[in-house]
């Protein structure tokens, strides 16, 4: 009888794990199922040649998102990486093809910069990561405002190189998602099967256990936030390309948005697990959800209310929510017997 019990506690484990990722999964195939009845243009090859980049700039700024809040962070500096990085692009490039480079790892350098000294205050400081990440984002997004009038005026647009790249289409699809994908797979992988991204989970799951096994937590969450910065940076190079001009709004969408697509995918705010590919599918989610409402031809305004109670109601059925339910309802009731001394 006693045997009954390790099997329970492993239903229970594996059955929250899968609800905690599925939910999102089978929400997206609704939308998709209710756009071919409300909106069937939506599924037309012109929108998914607008949503699949859009998309992958998305889930690509949620990844790094995804790392913070795996570590019961927060990261509302996105918006001023994204900003500055693409200014860099157009800046450092000069339009010119043969600055690309020198461009691309200018972007990359801000975003390891600034992830860095979150993760500094964050991780060594212990300063709150919400008033922190957001006052180094507004710092940021000054700088990237002041960069922009003294070097970009003249020359708003990014390297031919990275614009013809970014239209590209291997086997008929963008080549930024070709690019996002790839990067979600192989984060993805190293998360679930490699030492490091174990031990990663596993602080974020656990910090007293972590640091009671003799991890090395503060580094792994000043590795989160760097970590962070560079893909937003990523996202940030991905942006310039689809969008081939920088403007002052440039960036401004990814506050939060970034957020919504990681938690609806299933990650606690409090830390812990997270998903990847499950990240991926939420903003793809998010962003069709969009496109469908444009097509429907709702007003402005209307388009933020559906998006905004679509989101709610994602975080109210989400993966973490139905997950944690479900362990309280598949947890014995009583404590296995203790074994005779």
């Amino acid at each position: 009888m006693a045997a009954a019990t390790p099997s329970r506690a492993g239903l229970a484990a594996s059955a929250a794990v899968a609800a905690r990722f599925l939910p999102v999964w089978l929400a997206t195939a609704a939308l998709a199922v209710v756009a071919s009845i409300a909106a069937p243009d939506a599924l037309g090859n012109t929108s998914w040649s607008f949503v699949l980049p859009s998309a992958t700039v998305l889930a690509v700024a949620a990844l790094g998102q995804m790392l913070v809040i795996m570590h019961a962070g927060i990261d509302l500096s996105t918006p001023g990486v994204i900003s500055l990085g693409g200014n860099l692009i157009a800046g450092v490039g000069a339009g010119s093809d043969h600055r690309l480079a020198p461009a691309i790892l200018a972007c990359l350098g801000l975003g390891v910069l600034v992830g860095f000294a979150n993760g500094v205050f964050v991780g060594l400081l212990r300063l709150n990561p919400l008033i922190v990440t957001l006052a180094v984002g507004q710092i940021v997004l000054a700088y990237s405002s002041k960069y922009s009038r003294e070097h970009v005026t003249n020359q708003p647009t990014v390297p031919h190189a990275l614009s013809s790249w970014a239209t590209g289409k291997p086997l008929g699809i963008s080549a930024v998602f070709w690019t996002g994908t790839a990067l979600t797979i192989v984060l993805a992988l190293a998360l679930r099967y490699t030492a490091a991204g174990r031990r990663f989970q596993a602080v974020g799951a656990n910090p007293r256990a972590a640091w009671i096994a003799g991890l090395r937590v503060r580094t792994h969450l000043v590795f989160a936030y760097t970590a962070a910065g560079m893909l937003y940076a990523v996202a940030a190079i991905l942006l310039a390309g689809v969008r081939i001009s920088i403007d002052p709004a440039f960036g401004s969408a990814y506050l939060l948005a970034p957020i919504a697509a990681v938690v609806i995918a299933g990650a606690s705010l409090a830390g812990g697990l997270a998903s990847a590919t499950s990240t991926w599918v939420a903003a793809l989610a998010l962003t069709f959800l969009t496109q469908m409402l444009v097509i429907m031809g709702l007003s402005s305004a209307m388009q933020y209310v559906v998006f905004g109670a679509a989101i709610l109601a994602g975080m109210l059925v989400s993966g973490d929510r139905l997950a944690l339910l479900l362990g309280r309802w598949l947890r014995p009731a009583t404590p296995p017997p203790q074994a005779a001394a």
